[in-house]
């Protein structure tokens, strides 16, 4: 039997919730219900604050490129490698997101995520050598790797009857933070006078912030199941892990689709300020424009997400995404100059499929375990993909001398990601594929 209390949470019967003892008179129910919602303004604003850590540290990076080289007599081979960087530390330490989730919760893992970025971000201009300077980063990188898996986590766990939407909330924040990185590094480099150590440096500040909503997880434990969360209908309630993820076709779709969508989004992040510098643009010029570029996704990536949730096939969308990007290079090849700020635009929309991914590894599981496990293995098994994609870029720009022959390889790479992405938006959870296997 369902009681349904004053702020709207379902439970079970008297004595029954998850094997805890619900049976409270009414001046308990309201502090229960009182410490309930202060839990989760605290979660919500942990997702958010952390969402907007999960880029700057890449996205401050490519307006300021130059300038790092030039300081660091970095070659533009090294340089495509430095690119790369994200999509290697998010798969290797991205698989150890569940085990540690399983330890110590995953509030508690986020917590240590933030820290590592602060940490890595406040450091790394200092070092004064490429070795130091990638080391510096693999440590920011870490920690957005282990919150980058848990975020759908904390999502379906205590948030399982909002996911379109708390999805499309931190999705937005991520885009909102990619997007604000990108565009006032350089202003805020040149506001302290030139120096791109001081420009790089300031982000770390922002992921001080992201630790402190998680702090009284960390001090008290996990919180319990949020307020207005409920149990999938028609699904199994035991939180039990799936067995052999990796033997399903479309937690394989999910991940191959994950490495394409990074693949195209870390070359952009990386490279689209240098395309439009080598047309003729000037830094702050470019930087703006890749601003823009991230900017269209934070109300994007709070519609989309949505959007998709509503449906049962997510395909189509994965479809319109994909022709946005051909459109969008296709620009960036004939007109670089001419159509800018069109093709910024443009490309803002198809890099949407980031959020889109994110909500189908939160749709293509019924339980929190199963999402971590395949968020894991979508995450780790993508990124390792998305390794190559920088570093090819980066060679053929330095080889041949132009942008002509990349921006032909990146646009072919929509292809694959279009096809692998419609697999993955069918209307099916991992746990049922591998039963009936």
């Amino acid at each position: 039997m369902l009681v349904m209390r004053s702020d709207e949470e379902q439970v079970r019967g008297p004595g029954d919730r998850d094997g805890i003892d619900t049976s409270t008179n009414l001046s308990e129910d309201r502090v229960t219900g009182r410490s309930g919602r202060w839990r989760d303004q605290l979660l919500v604003a942990g997702l958010v604050l952390t969402a907007c850590n999960l880029r700057p540290a890449v996205t401050s990076l490519g307006p300021l490129l130059e300038e790092v080289r030039h300081g660091l007599h970095m070659g533009a081979a090294v340089a495509g490698v430095l690119t790369s960087v994200p999509a290697l530390c998010f798969s290797v330490f991205g698989v150890a997101a569940p085990r540690l989730a399983r330890r110590l919760g995953p509030a508690r893992v986020v917590a240590l995520g933030m820290a590592a970025v602060a940490l890595g971000l406040l450091v790394r201009p200092w070092v004064g050598s490429v070795p130091g300077f990638l080391t510096a980063s693999a440590l920011a990188l870490m920690g957005i790797a282990l919150s980058n898996v848990l975020m759908p986590v904390v999502v379906k766990r205590y948030f399982p009857d909002r996911v379109g939407a708390m999805t499309g909330l931190y999705s937005m924040a991520l885009s909102l933070g990619t997007a604000v990185a990108a565009g006032v590094t350089v202003p805020v480099t040149s506001a302290l006078g030139g120096d791109w150590r001081l420009g790089l440096a300031v982000w770390g500040a922002l992921a001080v912030v992201a630790v402190l909503p998680w702090l009284p997880f960390v001090r008290k434990g996990e919180p319990a199941t949020s307020s207005g969360a409920v149990r999938s209908a028609g699904g199994p309630t035991a939180d039990h892990p799936v067995p052999r993820v990796s033997r399903s076709r479309t937690a394989w779709a999910l991940a191959v689709f994950m490495g394409l969508q990074s693949t195209g989004a870390y070359i952009t992040m990386g490279w689209l300020p240098q395309i439009y510098r080598d047309a003729g643009l000037p830094a702050g010029t470019a930087g703006l424009l890749l601003a823009v570029t991230m900017a269209v996704g934070v109300p994007l990536a709070f519609a989309i997400p949505r959007m998709a949730a509503r449906r049962p096939h997510q395909g189509p969308v994965v479809l319109v995404l994909g022709v946005a990007g051909l459109v969008g290079y296709a620009g960036l090849y004939f007109a670089p100059v001419g159509g800018a700020w069109a093709w910024a635009l443009i490309l803002g929309v198809a890099n949407c499929t980031f959020p889109l991914a994110l909500t189908m590894v939160s749709l293509r599981a019924r339980t929190s375990t199963g999402v971590a496990q395949l968020s894991a293995f979508a995450q780790s098994v993508g990124y390792l993909l998305a390794i190559p994609g920088p570093i090819l870029i980066g060679t053929l720009y330095a080889h041949s001398g132009g942008w002509g022959l990349p921006i032909a390889v990146m646009s072919a790479l929509l292809v694959p990601q279009m096809a692998v992405g419609y697999a993955a938006g069918r209307d099916r959870v991992v746990e049922d594929e591998l039963a009936h296997r």
